[in-house]
């Protein structure tokens, strides 16, 4: 009896204590199987890049000027959007003018343009125009005002380079030629013109 006694009252002190007990048991098997249990997680699914603008402007003026502090470039528009997933700004009435080294202008102007990030070359949509204003060249010899319209133009500024690949007006002082589509080549004085091809030489003064 005092045994049994005894083990009653043992009996009693244990089972005070046997919740804790398998809670910490409980505890360690849990974290025994989260510990061991391989995971099975799938690839995240790539996000969809979204055209959309990070940034606006509205009646600005951008200007670039090279190592010397001459002005290279002057950019103003309506209004700008800078799309960051093609690097790009998207500029509504737009009004470029750009030097060459020897300080000649050109002026672009549409009523969208695409720039690059360098501002040497830029897409002109909807009534574009190009014109490089009259001048001298280095030997003297005069430049006649040179224009061309349409209502696509990719202007290459740095190679005075001009593509279109729809119908174009080019103006060569008192010289017009209209064609299909066009690759002008201003330094080596190429120009490509193709489809219905028009030109009018206009006479030349007798000396």
């Amino acid at each position: 009896m005092r045994v049994n006694a005894r083990l009653l009252r043992a009996w009693e002190k244990v089972s005070v204590y046997l919740p804790i007990i398998l809670m910490g048991i409980l505890a360690l098997g849990t974290y025994w199987l989260a510990s061991n249990t391989p995971i099975f997680s799938s690839p995240e699914a790539a996000r969809a890049v979204r055209h959309d603008p990070d940034y606006f402007m509205r009646r600005f003026e951008v200007k670039t000027f090279d190592a010397a502090g001459k002005l290279k470039s002057e950019v103003i528009g309506i209004e700008g959007r800078h799309y960051p997933d093609t690097d790009t700004l998207e500029i509504d009435k737009a009004r470029i003018r750009s030097f060459t080294v020897d300080g000649r202008l050109t002026t672009a102007t549409a009523d969208r343009a695409l720039p690059n990030s360098g501002g040497s070359e830029v897409q002109l949509y909807g009534h574009a125009i190009v014109v490089r204003e009259a001048a001298v060249d280095r030997a003297g010899n005069p430049l006649p005002r040179f224009e061309i319209r349409g209502e696509f133009l990719h202007a290459f500024l740095d190679t005075e380079r001009i593509k279109s690949h729809l119908p174009v007006v080019m103006t060569r002082g008192s010289d017009e030629f209209k064609g299909d589509s066009l690759d002008y080549d201003n330094l080596d004085r190429v120009m490509n013109l193709r489809g219905r091809v028009k030109g009018y030489l206009a006479p030349r003064a007798v000396k």
